[in-house]
C-alpha cells in the first residue's frame, strides 16, 4: 500500500470514528432534543480549537458478543481546545456509542485527559451522557470509574472541574460530578440518581420516575447537587464558557482581569435609602449586589436552592471576586443548614482557587427548631465558620442591617480574619436583637413595674440605642469604617486593590479535618 493509500485510509477512518454510533443512533439522540458528543464540544469551544485524543482506541471485551461490537474512540470523545483563547481539557460522552456506558479503556481516555490537565495546569469540563457502566466489562468498568474519582480528587482544589449532565448520569457514574466544583443540568433531557425507579420500587415500593426522583428540578432545589440548571444544551454549553471567564486556570494563577468600563466611583442613591425603617420588613439583596459589581454583571451559582443566601461570581473593577450575600427577602435571610453548606463550598472553592471574597451581611440568626436541631444545623454552620476563617484570599465584608449572634460571627467577621470589615449606618451587630435582649436583661425590673408593656418597650428601646448600631463594634475595631451606602462600591474596591498583594499562610499540615 502506497502512501497516498494510507492517508486515504486515514481519512476514512477519522470519518468513521466521527460518526460514533452511527447514522441512525445521531438521528435518535437529535430526535430526544441532545447534540452529539462532537457537536457539544463544536459549540462548547473556540472554533477550530478542538485537539482531539484517542480517536482510533477500541475496547478489548469479547465477553457476549462484544468482540463484535467495536467503535472506533469506544464512546467518549477526549481531547483539549481553547474557550475564549485559554486552553482546557475535555471529555464528552458519546451516547450513540452502545449508550455512553463506561468500559475499561473511555476510562482511560477520560484519566488521560486528566492526568494532562494536571500536568499542564487547566481546567476539565466533562460533559456526562451515559448509560453507567459497561455490564459486558464487569469489574473493569468499576476500576476505570475509581480510577476517574482518584483524579478528580487529587485535582480538587489544583484545577477548576466543571460538569455538564446532559442526558443519564447513574449509579456510580454520579461520584465524578458530585466531586467536581460545579455540576449543570439540562431541563427534561438530564437526570442523576444512585439507584433507579426499578430499584427503588423493588426496595421501597415508591412509584417515582427518573425526572422525579433524579432531574434537574430536583437536583437544583432539593437536594442541591446541580448548581445550575438549563433549559437546553446551548444555553448549558454558553453557561459553562460564561463560568469558565471568572476562573483561573489552576490554582497558582489569579483568575483573569477585564477591562472596567463600569466607573469605580459611581454613587447609587438608592441604596442611602434602601433599609426600610421597619427592622422587619425584607428588601431584595440582588439590588444591592447589583448596584455595586461591575456593570450590575452577576452569575449566581445554587440559584435555586437555599435562597436564604446568595452565591455567586462578579466584577469589581475588572477583577473577579466571589460574592455571599443573606437574602432577607427569603426566610428573613436566616442561616440554616442548606444554606450554610451552600455558601462553606462556595467559599473554600474561592479560596481555593485565589478569587477575593466579598461578604453582604444581613443575617438575625440561625433557623430555630427541632428539624435543624435534628438535621445537625451545629456542624453544617460550623462548616461556613470553617470555611471563612481558613480562606486565605482577600475578605472584604459589609454589613447592612443585622448582624446577631452566632450568625455574626459566622458571616466573615473581624475575629475569622476578615480584613477590611465596613457597617452601613444601619447595621445592628449585638449579641440578638432587642427584643430577646430587653426580655433577658431587664426581666426582673420589667416584671416589677407598673406598667409591664410600656417598661419593656422603654427598656427595648434603650438597648437598641446602645447596642443595635454600627459604632459599638467600630468602638472596638471589630468595624473598620461604617461607610455611606452609595458609596459602597468605591469603598469595596478600594479594599480589595490595597488587598491584591495579601500573603497569609495556614499552618502547615497533612490536610484539615472540617467538620462533615
Amino acid at each position: 500500500m502506497g502512501q497516498l493509500e494510507k492517508v486515504k485510509e486515514l481519512i476514512e477512518l477519522r470519518a468513521k470514528a466521527r460518526l460514533g454510533g452511527g447514522e441512525k443512533r445521531i438521528e435518535a439522540q437529535h430526535a430526544k432534543g441532545k447534540y452529539t458528543a462532537r457537536e457539544r464540544l463544536a459549540i462548547l469551544l473556540d472554533e477550530g480549537s478542538f485537539e482531539e485524543f484517542d480517536m482510533f482506541v477500541e475496547h478489548r471485551s469479547t465477553n457476549f458478543g462484544m468482540d463484535k461490537q467495536k467503535f472506533l474512540g469506544d464512546g467518549v470523545v477526549t481531547g483539549c481546545g481553547t474557550i475564549e483563547g485559554r486552553l482546557v481539557y475535555v471529555f464528552a460522552q458519546d451516547f450513540t456509542v452502545i449508550g455512553g456506558s463506561l468500559s475499561e479503556t473511555m476510562a482511560l481516555k477520560i484519566c488521560k485527559v486528566m492526568d494532562m490537565a494536571m500536568k499542564v495546569g487547566a481546567p476539565v469540563i466533562g460533559i456526562n451522557d451515559s448509560g453507567g457502566a459497561r455490564i459486558q466489562e464487569g469489574v473493569n468498568a468499576l476500576a476505570g470509574y475509581s480510577e476517574i474519582f482518584q483524579r478528580n480528587i487529587l485535582a480538587s482544589g489544583v484545577i477548576p472541574q466543571i460538569s455538564g449532565i446532559f442526558g443519564p448520569c447513574a449509579g456510580g457514574a454520579v461520584y465524578s460530578p458530585a466531586l467536581t466544583d460545579f455540576v449543570l443540568m439540562t431541563e427534561g433531557t438530564s437526570y442523576m440518581f444512585l439507584t433507579g425507579p426499578k430499584v427503588v420500587k423493588t426496595v421501597t415500593g415508591e412509584d417515582v420516575t427518573q425526572e422525579e426522583l433524579g432531574g434537574a428540578s430536583v437536583h437544583t432545589t432539593k437536594s442541591g447537587v446541580a448548581h445550575f440548571s438549563v433549559a437546553n444544551e446551548d444555553d448549558g454549553l454558553s453557561l459553562i464558557r460564561h463560568l469558565y471567564s471568572f476562573l483561573p486556570q489552576n490554582n497558582m494563577e489569579e483568575a483573569p482581569r477585564k477591562e472596567c468600563t463600569d466607573p469605580i466611583a459611581r454613587m447609587e442613591d438608592l441604596l442611602n435609602e434602601i433599609i426600610p425603617d421597619n427592622p422587619n420588613k425584607p428588601y431584595d439583596m440582588f439590588e444591592v449586589i447589583g448596584a455595586v459589581v461591575d456593570n450590575g454583571e452577576f452569575l449566581e451559582v445554587h440559584g435555586n436552592y437555599a435562597k436564604n443566601i446568595i452565591i455567586g461570581f462578579a466584577r469589581m473593577n475588572g477583577q473577579s471576586v466571589g460574592i455571599v450575600a443573606n437574602q432577607p427577602k427569603y426566610l428573613a435571610g436566616v442561616l440554616d443548614i442548606n444554606a450554610s453548606r451552600k455558601a462553606a463550598r462556595f467559599v473554600r472553592f474561592c479560596d481555593a482557587f485565589n478569587i477575593p471574597l466579598v461578604t453582604l451581611v444581613d443575617v438575625p440568626g440561625f433557623l430555630p427548631g427541632t428539624g435543624q436541631e435534628y438535621g445537625g444545623v451545629i456542624t453544617h454552620g460550623a462548616k461556613l465558620l470553617y470555611a471563612y476563617g481558613e480562606a486565605t484570599v482577600p475578605k472584604v465584608t459589609v454589613t447592612l442591617r443585622k448582624s446577631y449572634g452566632g450568625s455574626h460571627i459566622v458571616m466573615s467577621c473581624k475575629q475569622l480574619r476578615g480584613d477590611i470589615n465596613y457597617a452601613w449606618p444601619t447595621a445592628e451587630i449585638a449579641v440578638m436583637g432587642a427584643d430577646g435582649a430587653a426580655e433577658v436583661l431587664y426581666a426582673k425590673e420589667i416584671k416589677e413595674s407598673e406598667n409591664p408593656a410600656e417598661a419593656l418597650a422603654a427598656k427595648k428601646a434603650e438597648y437598641n440605642k446602645l447596642f443595635c448600631n454600627p459604632f459599638n463594634a467600630a468602638r472596638y475595631g471589630y468595624i473598620d469604617d461604617v461607610i455611606e451606602p452609595r458609596n459602597t462600591r468605591f469603598r469595596v474596591i478600594r479594599a480589595l486593590e490595597q488587598l491584591r498583594t495579601k500573603k497569609q499562610v495556614n499552618p502547615s499540615k497533612k490536610h484539615d479535618n472540617l467538620p462533615l
